[in-house]
């Protein structure tokens, strides 16, 4: 009960207590999420089909992969948990954007970090690392902002979604090694 206490207090703080000028850009931030999350592998399949270069392809590949992942298992929390908006429970919190179904975890957030972590996986670059995360962040706190998530709903984004890319980095080791051995096996 503490933690609920705790978590709607920081969502109040966080949402009456915004800066309401900023609203149009949280906004955007929060709608930046599904062309940014499309866009990213599309891109960088084409450029790999463009350059003939087998790696960005199936990075891309694998970044798409995650994208269904983190979206596969937010959908699976969200309809298991059924967690309650916080507007609807606490109708004093003001949100700035329509929300869907339930709130736990924020599928936003999880997508968000989703990609942060797999591109990062990818490209272990500072200038890819930074930029990424620091959107992933901001996509997270725009929720709250926005009066559309608890605390913990994003929390629990963030980790769903930097935990989607990490197993799915890890399965596609595993399935790459397989079928190495496969091949390896069959030509002798």
């Amino acid at each position: 009960m503490h933690s609920q206490v705790s978590d709607i207090s920081i969502l109040r703080h966080i949402n009456l207590g915004r800066d309401k000028s900023l609203d149009p850009s949280f906004v955007f931030i929060t709608n930046s999420v599904t062309p940014v999350i499309i866009a990213t592998p599309v891109l960088l399949c084409t450029a790999g089909f463009i350059k003939k270069d087998s790696t960005l392809k199936r990075n891309a590949f694998y970044i798409g992969e995650t994208m269904i992942v983190s979206a596969f298992v937010s959908s699976a929390l969200k309809y298991s948990v059924k967690r309650t908006r916080p507007f609807i429970t606490y109708p004093d919190l003001e949100p700035q954007t329509p929300a869907g179904s339930y709130s736990f975890p924020s599928g936003h957030t999880s997508a968000a970090f989703a990609l942060a972590t797999s591109a990062t996986i990818t490209f272990p670059k500072w200038y890819v690392t930074v930029p990424a995360f620091a959107w992933a962040v901001a996509v997270g706190y725009s929720r709250m902002d926005l009066g559309v998530h608890y605390p913990t709903d994003v929390l629990a984004g963030a980790i769903t979604g930097s935990g989607s890319a990490y197993i799915t980095y890890k399965l596609n080791k595993w399935v790459n090694k397989k079928r190495k051995t496969n091949k390896v096996k069959s030509s002798n």
